[in-house]
């Protein structure tokens, strides 16, 4: 009389903290390049321009006769105009610098570079707005109002610079190679899906996070959704798993954790 096999326990995913080595496929590698190459070009141009209006529109009056008109106010709004410009030539390359980054990322052993790497575009904006908007308010020839208006203005815009090139959630190498992994173990393979006003990936089509989407679903793998802006897979991974129809790994906390630990949140 045989006996009856044993009922097949769920698989058990390695959470264990050796993963892959992300590398970057070659196109990705190279939109990323091209990217920062423009945002690059785009920084260089902002920083040009606060020159020009530091050396020239800042500069005090050679003649006497005008020195005591004051600061002219075509010099006022031509400075206004410049801080608008420097700040959208500010913005536009640090988002092109971010989506570099999704595409080619640092690794966050090197925490200098890493820091560097990802808010750049913060550090840009700095030193494009800081040196000329502290001359504004130093400025002999401005009056109180000048200096309000010019100096309002440019705060406004770099604050604005500044917030916008702060990269809040930056992805790593290890972050990447681990979420990878992960998937990989899961599924099977590495594929995700996404929406286009998601924030994360998901493990299959058929979860309930994109049943009701109104946006167009991707698929694709976990370097193309980081490409795409999304921040990693979702937490949730034991009900996906169950809506997917997979099965939940014994140790499937260790791994929500150990993703986790990758992002830097625990």
């Amino acid at each position: 009389m045989s006996e009856e096999a044993p009922a097949k326990k769920p698989r058990k995913a390695s959470s264990e903290k050796k993963a892959r080595v992300f590398t970057p496929t070659p196109e990705a590698k190279a939109k990323a390049t091209q990217k920062r190459v423009v945002a690059l070009v785009l920084w260089g141009v902002a920083i040009a321009l606060e020159l020009v209006a530091i050396f020239w529109l800042l500069r005090p009056p050679f003649d006497e006769l005008v020195a005591n008109h004051g600061f002219p106010d075509w010099r006022l709004w031509t400075l206004v105009g410049f801080f608008v410009v420097i700040g959208a030539l500010s913005i536009i390359g640090s988002q092109l610098w971010k989506q570099a980054n999704r595409l080619d990322p640092a690794s966050s052993k090197e925490t200098f570079r890493f820091f560097v790497q990802n808010q750049l575009g913060a550090i840009i904006a700095l030193v494009a707005f800081l040196p000329l908007i502290i001359l504004v308010f130093l400025n002999k020839d401005m009056d109180k109002q000048q200096k309000t208006i010019a100096g309002s203005v440019g705060i406004v815009v770099a604050l604005a610079a500044v917030v916008l090139g702060i990269d809040f959630t930056p992805l790593s190498q290890e972050q990447a190679a681990v979420e990878s992994q992960v998937v990989t173990q899961l599924v099977g393979e590495d594929k995700v899906w996404w929406s286009g006003g998601g924030g994360v990936m998901h493990l299959c089509e058929g979860v309930s996070d994109l049943k009701n989407v109104k946006t167009e679903l991707a698929s694709g793998t976990t370097a193309e959704a980081f490409a795409a802006g999304k921040t990693g897979i979702t937490l949730r991974i034991p009900q996906e798993l169950d809506q997917c129809g997979l099965a939940t790994p014994e140790n499937v906390d260790e791994i929500v954790a150990w993703v986790r630990q990758a992002r830097g949140l625990s």
